[in-house]
This record gives C-alpha cells, structure tokens and sequence, in this order.
C-alpha cells in the first residue's frame, strides 16, 4: 500500500490513497459516478467518465479520493505503450448543486491531481455544463493552476467547433450517446469484476507485490460502451 500526502486547509493529513485491490474501494463506486470506460480516444489515451449530476454515494471524503487515485492508476496501468496520459468525460445530465461533490473534496482532488499526477491529465471534457455549474466553477477555479486550466475543454452538442472537436478525439461509433457519440453506456457489476481482478493481478505484478489482491463481485459499475 503507497502513501500520498495532501493538504486540507488548515492542516495536512495522510491518507493512503493508493489501493493494492478494488476491494477496498469496490464500496465507493455503487453509484457509478466515476468509473474507467473500456474505450480510448483516438491518442490511444484511456477514458474515465465523472457524472456529477448523479446522487452521492455515502462514502467518506478519503475513501472518494482513494477510489478515484485507485482508478486513475488503474487507467494509467491500461495506457498503450508510448502514451502516458487520460482522458477525462465529466457528464452533466441531472446536474445541480446538491448533486455536485462538495467544494472541500474538489480542492482536495484537485491538489491531489496537480501534485501527484501533474503530467497524467490530457484533456478534461466538461460536456454540456449546465448555467448553474458556473456558480461551483468560479468557486474552486481559484485552486486551478494556469497549466491545468488549459486541459478544461467545455463542449457543448449544439456547438460546431465543440462537435468538430470531439470528432477529432473520438470515434463518433464507439463513443457513447452521452457524449454526442452513437454508442450506448452499459453497466455491469460482474463483467467490471472480472476485469479489475485481471488488473489488478497486472498491478500487483509490476510492483512486485508478493500478495494476490482478493476482490468482491458487488459494489462497483463497468462502463462497457456497446456499439
């Protein structure tokens, strides 16, 4: 188990953010909020869709962070030889701001992702944000360094040069409806099983760990995206 530092104003805290097995996370990602799609974009870089307009989850602050590094190791763990960064899909049907992650957790993620992992993000897509996700934006952009910033990429389906640009990315017949693409998004628990287990036996082979990870069947959604 590796250990990352990060900040929570006032004070600093550890938490163990990098998780050896879905197990331990496998309760965090019920609702499907954030999973890792079994798609890439056309740079060959791996996809994780966020839908912020979805309920909560009732899981801790830490054990949020400790899913999402769990599955950006998980997807940087997938990257085809050569390409060393992500994909980013943020879905906003249903968005308000009870739906939306508090501001305190999105400093957190934000801090964890620009100290962590500055060179792993390729472009986050913000598709189709409602007015109202302005009001959040403006809040937490303050934490947002200039670098960072030039990843968001807001796109809108009634947009031409947002519709350009997504093609440009994607394969219009793998990418999912939601995202102005014509494949449809499925979930399923056993087949996300089976594959975080062949991962993370990958995982725990490239860090030398001499432990097998062992894994439960409920808790967590595979975004498998069929044509």
């Amino acid at each position: 188990m590796h250990s990352l530092f990060y900040c929570t104003h006032p004070s600093c805290i550890e938490i163990e953010l990098f998780c050896t097995n879905q197990s331990d996370v496998a309760h965090v990602g019920e609702t499907g909020k954030v999973f890792r799609a079994n798609l890439h974009d056309r740079l060959g870089r791996t996809v994780l869709i966020m839908r912020p307009g979805m309920h909560q989850n009732k899981a801790s602050p830490e054990d949020d962070m400790r899913h999402l590094v769990y599955l950006l190791e998980n997807a940087i763990l997938r990257l085809p030889e050569g390409q060393e960064q992500t994909t980013w899909l943020l879905d906003f049907d249903g968005f308000s701001l009870s739906t939306n992650i508090p501001i305190k957790t999105s400093r957190d993620i934000i801090y964890v992702l620009q100290n962590h992992y500055p060179e792993r993000l390729g472009v986050v897509i913000l598709y189709n944000p409602p007015r109202i996700f302005e009001v959040f934006f403006k809040a937490v952009r303050y934490f947002i360094d200039p670098k960072t910033t030039q990843k968001l990429k807001f796109v809108y389906p009634n947009n031409k040069e947002s519709v350009e640009f997504m093609n440009s990315l994607f394969d219009v017949e793998n990418l999912p409806s939601e995202f102005g693409g014509k494949a449809t998004l499925k979930y399923d628990h056993e087949e996300f099983s089976r594959l975080m287990v062949e991962d993370d036996l990958k995982t725990a082979q490239f860090w030398g760990l001499d432990d097998k990870p062992h894994h439960t069947n409920n808790g967590q959604s595979w975004g498998e995206v069929a044509s």
